[in-house]
């Protein structure tokens, strides 16, 4: 099937005095119109080799940000960090919800199955040729669809099914009697993260992490589900028995469906005009930050879009959720950020929107 690329024709005319394309001239250096495929550059995950215990060094040193003024750590933001005109309560709850879902998706294996270079180009992709190592690698992800189980029953939640009939977490599949009742919730990320169950049976999970001294709450249960190394998306299923933590992420992902519907209805018309583009993620593997920007292109491939946007990232900030405000992402919830251009703009992975 031929791809098709085209921008969005809303964009387009209003730039074309300044910009013949939306994008920046970094995309033909990446890859020319005359190429089928989406935007790819630099990736953002975060690598480490002190583990753990170096990442604050990387956020001290980081040269793409110094100083990181453009992130808001996410315990210190306020509405009064919303843009003049969009100071909105129901849109600072929503930036609020989704910081709550976020986590950081850290992963201790490379797989040997990591391609040379990127689908139908030949730009490396990240990390091939690397099983050897085990460095720590670090990027975001967010929460999506929560649901509660019990001998496979579906017992809260409206979107899943189980393979299984007992909890299969790390502390329940070595046990003769598991939890019967367990909690089963997906992560949205980007492929090079976490490639496939090679990678996602050495990663874990680090919930609420919103402070430096925060509480660590993990889950180290994952599996690889719906991976597209073009589109550099994929989702990890994740399970947990813990009743504290499953009625958590609960609570906080029906919080987030309303509050979503409310700030999409409201901004759904005027995408055009705000252009604002928000996401929550772990630059250098650290604490959760917040970063406000714009979008600024729209590259169409399929039925899927790409987004460039001035909205601050990290290494670190691969897989977190890129939220253009007014665009419905809600059936797939793909997209995510992928990495960063030359020029400075930093482009998203492609996804569904509406």
């Amino acid at each position: 099937m031929s791809r098709n690329r085209k921008t969005d024709r809303k964009v387009s005319k209003k730039n074309n005095r300044k910009h013949c394309h939306p994008f920046t001239s970094d995309q033909s250096k990446v890859q020319s119109d005359e190429v089928e495929g989406p935007i790819i550059d630099g990736h953002e995950t975060q690598e480490s080799e002190g583990g753990e215990a170096d990442l604050h060094k990387y956020r001290r040193d980081c040269k793409k940000n110094p100083g990181h003024n453009q992130f808001i750590p996410v315990d210190t933001f306020k509405l009064k960090h919303l843009p003049v005109g969009l100071k909105d309560k129901d849109l600072f709850k929503l930036i609020k919800a989704i910081a709550d879902l976020t986590v950081r998706v850290d992963v201790k294996m490379t797989s040997p199955h990591r391609p040379k270079f990127w689908p139908k180009t030949t730009q490396p992709y990240p990390f091939y040729n690397m099983s050897e190592r085990r460095n720590l690698r670090t990027g975001s992800g967010r929460v999506w669809r929560v649901n509660k189980f019990q001998d496979g029953v579906l017992k809260d939640g409206r979107y899943g099914r189980t393979a299984y009939t007992k909890c299969w977490c790390r502390k329940c599949e070595v046990l003769d009697s598991a939890s019967n009742v367990w909690w089963e919730f997906i992560v949205n990320t980007a492929t090079h993260v976490a490639f496939d169950d090679i990678e996602t049976n050495h990663t874990t999970l680090r919930l609420f992490y919103d402070r430096d001294d925060s509480p660590v709450v993990s889950v180290d249960k994952v599996s690889a589900v719906d991976v597209n190394i073009e589109y550099d998306r994929c989702r990890l299923n994740c399970v947990t028995c813990d009743k504290t933590l499953g009625n958590k992420l609960m609570e906080m992902f029906k919080h987030f469906e309303n509050v979503w519907w409310k700030v999409y209805n409201k901004y759904s018309d005027s995408r055009f005009q705000n252009k604002l583009t928000f996401m929550v993620s772990h630059p250098h593997g650290c604490s959760k930050q917040v970063s406000v920007g714009q979008w600024k292109g729209r590259l169409e491939v399929d039925n899927n879009s790409q987004f460039t946007y001035t909205t601050c990232t990290c290494p670190g900030s691969s897989g977190a959720h890129v939220h253009c405000l007014g665009y419905k992402d809600w059936t797939l919830s793909y997209l995510v950020h992928s990495g960063s251009l030359k020029s400075g703009l930093n482009y998203s992975a492609a996804g569904f929107v509406q």
